[in-house]
């Protein structure tokens, strides 16, 4: 019988302790609110990433993306799109706009509109760091 308790208490403690981790370690703040259709971006505002980082920016399925990166305009045709999910994304790579990502503070633009039907423009304007 002692041999139960025992056993029931360890597990009772790994609990506590599973979800002591779980709040420790889980995210903090409120989620990041985007004006109307954007559904995501990625750095969040604010994140500090590493230099390998990729900008992906999430918009409805039927929209345009023009992208600007540090005052700077990335063409077209360095960034890829999924249409099927509306992904869009561009990372700096030999040849293109920007090579690599500079340490520090970097602000980054996008507007959209949708390619057919009703406009529907905006933009969004936000920052972040690499280390």
């Amino acid at each position: 019988m002692e041999r139960h308790r025992l056993l029931y208490a360890g597990l009772g403690l790994a609990l506590a302790a599973l979800v002591a981790l779980v709040i420790a370690l889980g995210p903090e703040g409120e989620r990041a609110s985007f004006p109307d259709p954007l559904e995501r971006v990625f750095p969040l505002p604010g994140d500090t990433v590493v230099r390998q980082t990729a900008i992906e920016v999430e918009l409805p399925v039927g929209y345009t993306l023009d992208l600007v990166v540090d005052g700077r305009p990335i063409p077209a045709v360095e960034m890829s799109v999924t249409p099927s999910t509306g992904v869009w994304r561009w990372q700096p790579a030999p040849g293109a706009s920007a090579e690599q990502w500079s340490p520090g503070d970097h602000t980054v633009t996008i507007r959209w509109d949708r390619a057919t039907g009703r406009p529907d423009p905006g933009e969004f304007t936000w920052e972040f760091r690499v280390t």
